[in-house]
């Protein structure tokens, strides 16, 4: 490096924003996470061991997982190489790690690959990492805001240590702040902030450091030598939300967004929804929490609902933001006002209930496979009535261990299209209580 690139580097880092010019490099300096880097805590232990495993970093953003990634790589001589699942693919993995063992043949130094929203990558995608996090070739540091265990396949998982990150803490907060402040890397000590300001900045970041860290440059550079509430509050340009992703005001909300669906009033739900998506909730949450809802609130009173549901999202993965917020208001909107039913709910716990309570029951015989003479021989499929050879296609039959006849797990409502399912269900009822069978061999 010449003395000009040299020169070049140095402004660009003093021209990097203030989260930016605050990461830390070493483990002593990184704020938040004690139940990881503490003293004795499994990652601290194998940083200093020198024995870090491939990891996926999951928790909300501005929680350390990049800086986590920078520290580790740092504190082990690895060169450290990034990725984003968003902007690469298949291509970009197969270069790095080209360089990763190009660096080791001639270097013996290892590589830390730290890949960005991991969740974003298909499984193609994640299948090419697997041979390279295999063999140590590369250190695979994946981060992801959506839990690993729907959105990182299984073969990759088995290969990597999850870790779990919290939102920051208030006094962590502040203490990251202050130092921010001081730092000749920071703002140097020119700007002095008041401790309202800094509590304003805190609460309005909801535990994401790199939030609070911007709010703070922002409010400096528009309040001059001293930063008050008010000037944080301008230079933000919105009151705090009240709203911490990992907290218990996150679960309140949520709650009442859920209520207000179930309770059919539709504008206290979009207000809730709204409350959500300006504190900086992940609109892929709120929408997942809508898939549920449209099964255990809605059922088969609607059954369009689900669709609705799935489709929004689906829109949603389509346009993103901030676009995406119509397909979510449009479903918000039909599953607040759409008929309510919980029967599927209950469905579901009735039949666990017989299940847990009286364990494998044998299949009645009549309803056994028999692809064997053996099998025909023993009674298996005796007695079996194909429903497509009978009028109406149906014909009354027990399909039930003999046990369990004549129990009902399945109460629909009287509301919406379930109407029409509970008339159904009634007439089969009925017609199989004048058709009783037998109770028949158990085998």
């Amino acid at each position: 490096m010449d003395l000009f690139e040299h020169a070049s580097q140095k402004d660009q880092a003093a021209l990097a924003p203030l989260a930016e010019r605050m990461r830390p490099t070493r483990l002593e300096e990184f704020v938040g996470q004690e139940h990881l880097t503490g003293e004795g805590r499994f990652l601290r232990r194998a940083i200093q061991q020198d024995q870090v495993p491939s990891l996926i970093l999951w928790g909300p953003p501005g929680t350390g997982k990049t800086t986590l990634a920078y520290v580790i790589a740092h504190s082990t001589g690895s060169a450290f190489e990034s990725l984003s699942a968003v902007l690469s693919g298949v291509k970009d993995i197969r270069e790095t790690v080209a360089r990763a063992q190009e660096r080791w043949r001639m270097h013996r130094q290892r590589t830390l690959l730290f890949l960005d929203e991991i969740h974003r990558f298909n499984k193609a995608q994640q299948d090419a990492l697997l041979p390279h996090v295999e063999k140590g070739t590369i250190t695979l540091i994946g981060a992801t805001t959506e839990n690993p265990s729907f959105e990182v396949n299984a073969a990759l998982l088995s290969r990597t240590r999850v870790v779990t990150l919290r939102g920051l803490e208030e006094e962590e907060l502040v203490a990251l702040l202050r130092r921010a402040v001081v730092d000749p890397k920071g703002l140097g000590g020119r700007v002095e902030v008041d401790d309202e300001a800094l509590s304003f900045i805190i609460q309005a970041s909801g535990g994401d450091a790199r939030r609070a860290l911007t709010a703070l440059e922002a409010a400096a550079a528009h309040g001059g030598s001293r930063v008050d509430k008010a000037i944080a509050e301008e230079a933000m340009q919105h009151k705090a939300l009240l709203y911490d992703k990992g907290g218990e005001e996150h679960y309140n909300v949520v709650s009442a967004f859920i209520k207000s669906m179930r309770g059919s009033d539709v504008d206290a739900a979009l207000y809730w929804m709204t409350r959500m998506l300006e504190a900086g909730e992940d609109p892929v949450f709120i929408f997942r929490r809508m898939v549920i809802f449209a099964s255990e609130d809605i059922g088969n009173a609607d059954p369009r609902a689900l669709g609705v549901a799935v489709d929004a999202l689906r829109a949603f993965e389509l346009v993103g933001l901030p676009e995406g917020t119509l397909p979510l208001t449009q479903a918000v909107t039909y599953l607040a006002l759409a008929p309510k039913s919980n029967a599927v709910l209950t469905a579901y716990a009735a039949a666990r209930t017989a299940v847990t309570e009286g364990g494998p029951l044998p299949v009645p015989m009549h309803l056994r496979n028999a692809p064997t003479k053996l099998m025909k021989s023993l009674g298996y499929g005796a007695g079996y009535k194909y429903p497509h050879n009978f009028e109406g296609h149906y014909v009354p039959e027990d399909y039930l261990p003999d046990a369990l006849r004549g129990r009902r797990f399945y109460q629909p409502s009287r509301n919406g299209f379930e109407q029409e399912l509970s008339e159904r269900y009634e007439d089969i009822q009925r017609q199989l209580a004048e058709h009783p069978r037998e109770p028949g061999e158990e085998g």
